[in-house]
This record gives C-alpha cells, structure tokens and sequence, in this order.
C-alpha cells in the first residue's frame, strides 16, 4: 500500500523552537520535517502544526510555522484534541430527507469520513506528545503514518520504544523519502526535481 498524496492530510506536532536543542538529531530531525512540509505545500496537502504549552515553551521552529495552514496550542500531550479532530475529520453534513427517507430513529448515525483520511505525522517527543496523538488517531479509526527520521525524543532509547510501540498498534512507520516519492510516484511529475533538490 502507498500513500495517496490527494488522500492526504500533514500533521506536525510540537517543533518548538526552545525544545528542539534537547531533542537527539534535533537538526536533521526539523531538516526533515521541513522538507516534508515543503513538499506537502508544493503538492497541495493540508499541513497543521501543533504547539505544547507556548506560553511556556514557546512557538514551533520560525520556518515550519510559516508553512503551517494553521498551529493549534495545546496544554494536552496528545494533539488529537476536539479541535484538531475537527479539522482532520470534516462534520457530518446531513443528510437530504425525502417521502422514501427512513425516520429518523431507524437511521444509523452517520459518521464524518475524512476528506483526506490518511495522517502523516511527524513531532516531537515521539514518546509523549508524538506517541500519544499517534494513538488517538489510531483509536479514532485514522490512518496514521508516521514520519521515522521527522521525529525525536531526548534519548534514543525512548524514541525507539515508541516506534515499536506504534508498530504493534497499527501505525505505517516511514521515512521522509519514503512519503516524498510515494507522494510523487514518478520522475514525470511536474514538481519532482524540486523535491528532489530538497533532499540531495
């Protein structure tokens, strides 16, 4: 199974500029998701950013947050709050009603189903914040992918955990390039050597 660019929605959870020293690779790691939020912007995928605490903490990175469709601040550790879930899964719209229409108390209750349904995700730290809205996404039946190499945690050892942790409950895990070329799918593609300059 590849990743569908038009199915597509970009998560960024908490590169927070004042965080981002402490994280292990945490330059390579912000290298990464900017290259991904690059693409996503040039392909036309919706990116939202996430910021933990920012009075505290402070905002994301200057360069990833300029590329952000919007940033949501959270005091949770998860960033599936109410209002992200909202943005990634549009409401429900109702539905028409005719003479032939059930009543309403023989419907079944209609569930929204995301325009865009698969969630890459990348953040920090993936065994806290990253880990934690990974699986609320998975609980809220979302296709989770997650970025390997866009992510970090202080140490490797937590880090790694999450990622087996996020394996066995369900999470696609990739790695930047991965999600760049599978986004692409070939050398034909208009914005294909673009891309390909942000990772040479």
């Amino acid at each position: 199974m590849l990743l569908d660019v038009d199915e597509c929605q970009l998560v960024l959870v908490d590169y927070q500029e004042k965080l981002m020293p402490a994280m292990r690779d945490g330059e390579q790691v912000v290298a990464n998701a900017l290259r991904l939020a690059q693409a996503a912007r040039l392909l036309e995928v919706p990116i939202w950013a996430t910021e933990q605490n920012p009075l505290k903490l402070g905002g994301n990175v200057p360069a990833l947050a300029a590329l952000a469709d919007k940033t949501l601040h959270k005091m949770s550790f998860s960033a599936a709050t109410p209002e992200l879930l909202d943005i990634l899964r549009p409401p429900v719209r109702p539905a028409g009603g005719n003479a032939r229409s059930l009543p309403k108390h023989l419907r079944k209750p209609e569930v929204a189903e995301p325009e865009r349904p698969t969630i890459v995700l990348a953040g920090c730290e993936t065994h806290v914040c990253l880990l934690q809205t990974a699986l609320d996404l998975l609980t809220e039946e979302m296709d989770v992918w997650v970025v390997t190499d866009a992510c970090s945690s202080r140490t490797e050892r937590n880090r790694d955990a999450a990622f087996d942790r996020l394996a066995g409950a369900g999470a696609e895990l990739v790695t930047t390039e991965m999600v760049l070329f599978e986004w692409l799918r070939d050398c034909e593609h208009p914005h294909f050597r673009t891309i390909l300059q942000s990772i040479k």
